[in-house]
């Protein structure tokens, strides 16, 4: 296997840690250990106590309670937790496909879910997603895309970078596609619980469908990213086992800390969802009233979830000139659409993190100035 480079990754690894002003971030905001432990009285004094030896390939019995209760039909044996979604993602691909199979990819994507199938020998179909459209996908494209070799169809909901959520009626719908061609689905659900109305919170696809892998993450919901804790959860048997024989030959097995705080952070997940739902709603109002100003310039599709949008520039120009610019201008980063090999006029900006109205008022002096 050779993979090329993870393109966004080589794009943060020059400018997250420089630039001052981060306004791309797919995650919600992050916490201390310190909050994370005041959410529960004696948490200090068990954290202190945390056995530091090797942990379960599976997961700690605990982490796995705490996972399970975020599914309605998903038992302990039933999960398998990872270093977070990225190895989850690499070991589901490199054990489900073979060179040779199809898979078709929820478009735009995180490079992963294109890429490894790619490096395997695997033929990839882009099930994409337009703006004009508000980022609706098409079932009927879908039907039509479906070959004698198509093995597995990834989505991701609520969705990296657009903020796309799809219906209740229209999960069903892909789940009685893949039923009938005997299709693994793939979700990649590290937004789930980041829906802006209840109503539009779907079910986890493994609690639908015998041969879905839901994928789930304490970085983007959570906001807990440095935990490096992610899961994959399934009734499908074979994949499990051969998900979790594969893991042998890569992390092995979780950080005992990581699993502490991650099992104490889902027992708690209602006041960090609730939390973090707050900080993306007041952002979103900042950003409407923001390209509202801005309408001559910039196109904005308000998202239905998540911590991410995806706006694009009104007029034809090179998106990544526009924020190559504009980080080293004014210290402002965003996301050009290219690291998603989607086209040259998008963005994605975050909408997770408490400091976006200053993030905003950066990038309104910068368009005063320029």
């Amino acid at each position: 296997m050779k993979l090329p480079a993870f393109k966004l990754e080589r794009f943060f690894a020059k400018y997250e840690f420089k630039a001052p002003y981060l306004l791309s971030s797919s995650d919600c905001e992050a916490m201390t250990i310190e909050e994370l432990l005041s959410l529960e009285p004696g948490a200090t004094q068990k954290f202190h106590q945390t056995w530091l030896g090797y942990t379960e390939t599976q997961g700690s019995v605990e982490l796995r309670q705490a996972i399970a209760q975020t599914y309605q039909t998903i038992g302990i044996e039933e999960i398998l937790v990872h270093a977070g979604a990225e190895e989850a993602i690499f070991i589901f691909m490199n054990v489900a496909l073979e060179p040779g199979d199809h898979i078709i990819v929820h478009f735009p994507c995180y490079q992963s879910h294109s890429s490894i199938a790619q490096s395997i020998g695997c033929e990839v179909s882009g099930w994409m997603s337009h703006e004009t459209d508000n980022w609706e996908l098409d079932l009927d494209w879908l039907r039509e895309a479906i070959q004698p070799n198509t093995k597995a169809i990834a989505i991701n909901c609520p969705h990296n970078p657009t903020g796309y959520v799809m219906s209740r009626a229209k999960l069903e719908e892909l789940i009685a596609i893949c039923r009938q061609h005997n299709i693994l689905l793939f979700s990649d659900e590290v937004y789930r619980f980041l829906e802006y109305r209840d109503e539009d919170t779907l079910p986890a696809a493994c609690d639908l469908y015998e041969n879905a892998i839901s994928l789930g993450v304490m970085s983007k919901t959570y906001g807990l990213a440095g935990l490096r804790i992610g899961w994959i959860a399934t009734h499908n048997q074979e994949i499990y086992q051969a998900m979790a024989e594969f893991k042998d030959f890569t992390s092995i097995c979780s950080s005992a800390p990581s699993e502490f705080l991650s099992t104490l952070a889902l027992r708690n997940r209602d006041k960090i969802i609730q939390r973090n739902r707050a900080i993306i709603a007041a952002n979103i109002e900042t950003c409407d009233r923001f390209f509202a100003s801005h309408a001559d310039f910039f196109n904005w599709t308000a998202p239905k979830g998540g911590s991410t949008a995806f706006p694009s520039l009104k007029q034809a120009g090179d998106v990544e000139e526009f924020c190559v610019d504009l980080v080293n201008q004014q210290g402002v980063l965003l996301l050009p659409s290219t690291y998603f090999d989607y086209g040259r006029q998008n963005f994605r900006i975050g909408l997770g993190r408490r400091n976006l109205p200053e993030c905003i008022e950066k990038l309104d002096d910068y368009l005063a100035t320029n």
